[in-house]
């Protein structure tokens, strides 16, 4: 039985439609408003050319363009659901970049609204579609929060990145060799904010290392090697011109103050997604190492595990699957990983593996491994790699609902 294919080119005001047959056939090009009236408009034109065409099912596309089209697909999505068995409709909410793709096989097309909903069409008609949308609101609702987490997390790397920048401006020797382990530990802001290169080197050893002491709440074992130290880079660092030491200041003690108040943000999204994880049944958190926001990052953009047919499904949803560059006897070993699939869900799997593998000795030692084949870019991709290893145990551990047993345990055969 044909199929109505109904591709939607959205924007902010106004939809673009067009209705195509199976064959091909343009049936309708219309505009709709982006409001609820425009959305029972469409519904009223696919019921009765569902009916004029015999055709009752109907298979609905759109691009993911930011939330301009989220009201409408789960307003189609809900609306068309009370028709069933009459009417069998699917919505696709389609990667942009797939679709631009897909149009460049045409070699003279426009761009306009009223081709873009006819390409979108075209590519329903063709297959090959991502899973059918799911009224899963619950996982919705909680991407709302792991994906502004998601946003925030690389704003706050981001903004580092410009202050370490600057520092090297006031103080060139603590961006190089900086004694402390963590440039954003409290102490060692303290030295960048408070203390100029030549203060260092004018105060006595006493000095410096009482404001070590102050500044550190005398955490420090060797409070006098550091202050050498300090001494040591504070000599050989560049001098920064007058004209420039306070408006460098002032940059940096502004990049600082964002960085720590989107921290403090992350803070409030880490504890709203720890309370609603509660609720959630799921057993990703038994694995050391996977905490419930990063439970939550993975689960959200999962949604139904029931989506994915086995792990190497899931792999390439979420973009953790290689190239192939093969051609008769020739088989090329060194390839690169495909660059689409879900960002969001690749992060939190990425930042989950680099917290298992520190826990997990089968996951530390896989890391380590990776890590030590190749002479360059050792971290990354060791990390993506056991985030391609996670992706197998988060795939069964969703699916049969069971506790992780860590393999010391599994070793020692304790279930």
């Amino acid at each position: 039985m044909s199929q109505i294919l109904v591709g939607i080119d959205v924007s902010l005001r106004s939809h673009h439609v067009q209705f195509m047959a199976g064959d091909g056939r343009a049936l309708a090009s219309f505009p709709i408003s982006n409001d609820q009236t425009g959305a029972d408009t469409l519904i009223k034109r696919l019921l009765d050319t569902s009916d004029k065409e015999n055709s009752p099912q109907l298979r609905i596309g759109m691009e993911a363009t930011s939330n301009l089209g989220w009201y409408l697909a789960h307003y189609l999505k809900d609306q068309l659901h009370g028709y069933e068995p009459e009417i069998e409709s699917q919505i696709y909410v389609l990667n942009a970049r797939k679709v631009a793709r897909f149009k460049k096989g045409y070699d003279s097309l426009v761009k306009n609204d009223r081709i873009d909903a006819w390409v979108i069409a075209d590519h329903l008609r063709f297959g090959r579609l991502p899973h059918e949308m799911k009224d899963d609101i619950q996982y919705e609702a909680l991407q709302r929060l792991t994906r502004t987490r998601f946003f925030l997390m690389h704003n706050i790397a981001r903004d580092k990145t410009r202050f370490l920048n600057q520092v090297f401006l006031k103080f060139s020797g603590m961006r190089m060799d900086n004694p402390f382990s963590n440039t954003f530990g409290a102490t060692s802001l303290a030295v960048i904010q408070e203390l100029e290169p030549e203060e260092i080197v004018a105060m006595s050893m006493e000095e410096l290392i009482d404001f070590l002491k102050d500044k550190g709440k005398n955490r420090f074992e060797n409070p006098e090697e550091i202050a050498e130290y300090l001494k040591k880079i504070a000599r050989s660092s560049f001098r920064l011109d007058k004209a420039m030491a306070d408006p460098v200041n002032i940059s940096l003690a502004v990049t600082l103050s964002v960085i720590q108040h989107m921290e403090s943000e992350v803070k409030k999204l880490d504890k709203e997604i720890s309370r609603i994880m509660k609720a959630i049944p799921q057993t990703l958190t038994s694995v050391k190492g996977i905490g419930p926001v990063y439970a939550a990052g993975i689960i959200a953009e999962i949604g139904g595990i029931d989506r994915f047919d086995d792990h190497n499904d899931l792999a390439k949803y979420t973009g953790l699957v290689w190239n192939q560059h093969q051609s008769g006897e020739f088989q090329a070993e060194d390839t690169s990983r495909m660059r689409t699939g879900n960002k969001y869900l690749r992060y939190y799997l990425t930042q989950a593996a680099d917290s298992v593998r520190k826990y997990d000795a089968e996951y530390g030692a896989f890391y380590q491994k990776k890590y030590d084949e190749v002479p360059k870019h050792k971290h990354k991709r060791a990390l993506v790699l056991s985030a391609r290893k996670l992706v197998r145990l988060v795939f069964m551990l969703l699916k049969t609902n069971t506790l992780y047993t860590p393999p010391e345990r599994r070793s020692a055969g304790v279930k």
